[in-house]
């Protein structure tokens, strides 16, 4: 991963001055374990020319409580200039991408030089032809360099009389938008980024609602502007809400399972309902279980302090057999069709749990966040309702479950809602 800044002209040392780095010392440093350094090629009067790398810590990114868990898939993160690479090198750059030199410098913040960015590898799928769309309308003439046949992985060079600052923040918005690596979550503080940075461009660019939805993810977080509504974390919070108002009704629930229970959001809520004594969060990620930890640690108050777990719906567990709940919460999507069968015997057959709570997106609603492609890169599928419902059905062979089908989020009349949920509940034998 790399960003290489060239200059010529007059007074192009002063560059050095607003990226405040001095070029007679190597600069170096460790962001979350992963090497980041900024040495200058060449520095005059006229000429300039600086790169800024990362030499990444593969372990790191799944091994660093705060970096990228990227356990389930195995991708080219480690590689690609994209949203990661941005993030660690935000701090070596920030005096120049804020604008903010040293007070006897600050003359240079607003004056043009005759730049030349290069960067890469970018692992995109758009087309050349979009890739100048991207950035023709900001003044840049665009060169790119494909690494292969295939035209994925590609370097490009943007050329542009344009302050160091303005260029940055047209860097910082736009690389993410090119990589294919989607964040699933997106919060407040991406949507500020893209008001501070995109301030005074981003508004008028002709590709600003393509940006929008790349930066954003999801096309009904924005309003044709970068403001946010809280539609992810409220959907978030009303999965786990219904969930746990769902146990809280059942008249067995002393023993509950959260079966891929991540970073334990569910299972801290589950904490505080009153009636459980014993709580496992069961996890195979050891990145997601480490921050799940740190979050069972400051429960106060709670009736139960969930127990971390390493386990997998891949193997016999027999701490998981005869519980009263277990709940797959936004889980099955992850897995290949083909493997959940067995899984769901596993479940149904040998745990027998008294109720099991399955949740999963409803693939019709993804017209509504006029999606094209699934929500999260790692979903292996999504189903329409119909799928869903009798996918159940099919996994109750044995008929020993009643089910309930419902819905979470906001309902759209056509689409339902964005996630559908099925209640197994086990049918009283009778004597």
């Amino acid at each position: 991963m790399q960003l290489t800044i060239q200059a010529k002209g007059e007074n192009v040392k002063a560059i050095s001055y607003l990226l405040s780095k001095n070029p007679n010392n190597l600069y170096e440093r460790r962001v979350k374990d992963h090497l980041v350094r900024l040495v200058y090629h060449e520095l005059s009067e006229t000429s300039l020319a600086v790169t800024i790398f990362v030499t990444p810590n593969a372990l790191a990114l799944v091994q660093n409580d705060n970096a990228l868990d990227i356990t389930h898939y195995i991708n080219d993160r480690e590689f690609a200039a994209s949203s990661i690479f941005l993030s660690l090198i935000r701090s070596a750059l920030g005096t120049a991408l804020n604008g903010r030199p040293k007070e006897q410098y600050i003359e240079w913040v607003a004056q043009a030089f005759s730049f030349e960015f290069e960067f890469g590898p970018i692992a995109t799928t758009m087309t050349n032809k979009e890739i100048h769309e991207l950035f023709q309308p900001l003044g840049y003439t665009v060169n790119i360099e494909a690494l292969n046949k295939k035209h994925r992985a590609r370097f490009l060079t943007l050329s542009a009389d344009i302050t160091l600052q303005r260029a940055l923040q047209h860097l910082f918005v736009l690389i993410p938008v090119l990589d294919d690596y989607k964040h699933y979550f997106i919060d407040e503080l991406e949507v500020d980024k893209l008001k501070r940075y995109g301030e005074g461009w981003l508004d008028t660019h002709p590709m600003k609602e393509y940006i929008y939805k790349k930066a954003l993810r999801f096309s009904h977080l924005y309003n044709g502007t970068p403001t946010i509504q809280n539609t992810t974390r409220s959907l978030n919070t009303l999965r786990y809400e219904k969930i746990v108002e769902t146990i809280k009704a059942l008249p067995q629930k002393s023993t509950i399972v959260d079966l891929g229970s991540g970073e334990g959001k569910l299972s801290s809520l589950l904490a505080y309902v009153k009636g459980i004594d014993e709580l496992l969060a069961v996890e195979p990620s050891e990145a997601a279980m480490k921050k799940a930890i740190k979050r069972f640690e400051t429960l106060e108050k709670a009736y139960v302090i969930p127990k971390p777990t390493w386990g997998s719906l891949f193997y016999y567990d027999a701490r998981l057999h005869h519980k009263d709940v277990i709940v797959l919460c936004e889980v099955i999507e992850h897995i290949n069709e083909e493997r959940l069968p067995k899984i769901m015997s596993l479940l149904l057959s040998q745990y027998s749990p008294q109720t099991l709570i399955v949740t999963t997106p409803n693939a019709e609603y993804n017209a509504v966040y006029e999606l094209d492609e699934m929500r999260h890169d790692d979903h292996r599928f999504e189903w329409t309702r119909s799928q869903f419902q009798k996918w159940c059905h099919v996994m109750n062979s044995h008929e020993q479950y009643e089910l309930l089908f419902t819905g979470i989020g906001n309902e759209h009349n056509l689409y339902g809602q964005p996630t559908q949920m099925c209640v197994f509940t086990k049918k009283e034998v009778s004597v």
